[in-house]
């Protein structure tokens, strides 16, 4: 009796050594991790453009049933977006009509977003074209749409801006797309680490060092459109379009500006 309580007694002891001895933790191989997935590049973007079957080649083809918005709204351009052939270049596209009771003349605000929070990977613009239709359906303007970059104080009023002015009076229907010569093209940009903080979601990844680059375009991306608003008008006025030429000096323009004071003298 005395023997069994003591092996009972043991085993009990022998159980609660193994239920506090702490299993080491074995790492799970990086392999299997979950991953973010790298970013589309631009010939990713023309690949997948590539690939899709245009349903216009003339601008009677499309469909104008949106009415340009009253201020600049956000469009996503790609996989699944109408593709048309233009003059043998193929383009996602916006169609719409303009509001028949504007007073002319007016302007369309456009912003290009980055396709990477960081302009030092692969990011690229969708550069717009617009094309001025009559309500035949016929070309009276298209311009490749100069774009300048201007940073505010949160992504929704940075990116690349620009604008249209509609000022004839023929003009029903615009068409947003890309030329040849704008997906082939770049965008100046430059931005400053000391101006943008990663510590917030809202603004852009800033950059290690300051200085300038040159953004490529690409076929598809993020777009906003409609008619000029207050803030677009101060973006657009503010932007950065290119460097700034090369001075000759304070004293030169001190010089230039006054030059009825005695530079002898100093």
């Amino acid at each position: 009796m005395r023997l069994r309580l003591l092996l009972t007694l043991a085993l009990t002891l022998l159980l609660g050594a193994c239920h506090s001895v702490k299993l080491p933790s074995i790492p799970l191989p990086t392999n299997i991790l979950p991953q973010s997935p790298p970013p589309k590049t631009v010939a990713d973007a023309k690949k997948q453009l590539d690939q899709a079957t245009p349903c216009c080649t003339s601008f009677a083809d499309f469909s104008y049933q949106t009415r340009l918005p009253w201020r600049p709204q956000q469009f996503v351009l790609g996989n699944g977006s109408p593709v048309a052939a233009i003059n043998g270049i193929r383009s996602y596209f916006l169609a719409f009509a303009l509001p028949p009771d504007a007073k002319l003349p007016y302007k369309i605000a456009l912003k290009s977003e980055l396709s990477s929070r960081s302009v030092m990977s692969s990011s690229y613009l969708f550069a717009p074209s617009v094309v001025q239709l009559d309500d035949a359906f016929q070309p009276i303007d298209s311009q490749d749409v100069k774009l300048c970059e201007y940073m505010g104080w949160s992504s929704s009023d940075s990116g690349a801006f620009g604008s249209v002015a509609i000022t004839d009076k023929r003009a029903r229907y615009v068409v947003v797309y890309s030329s040849g010569k704008q997906q082939a093209d770049n965008t100046y940009w430059e931005q400053s680490a000391s101006t943008f903080s990663t510590s917030s979601t809202s603004t852009p990844e800033a950059v290690s060092m300051g200085g300038s680059y040159k953004i490529q375009h690409g076929p598809d991306g993020t777009v906003w459109v409609g008619m000029m608003d207050k803030n677009y008008a101060e973006a657009v006025n503010k932007a950065v379009c290119g460097k700034a030429p090369q001075g000759e000096g304070l004293l030169h323009t001190l010089h230039t500006d006054l030059p009825h004071l005695s530079w002898s003298s100093l």
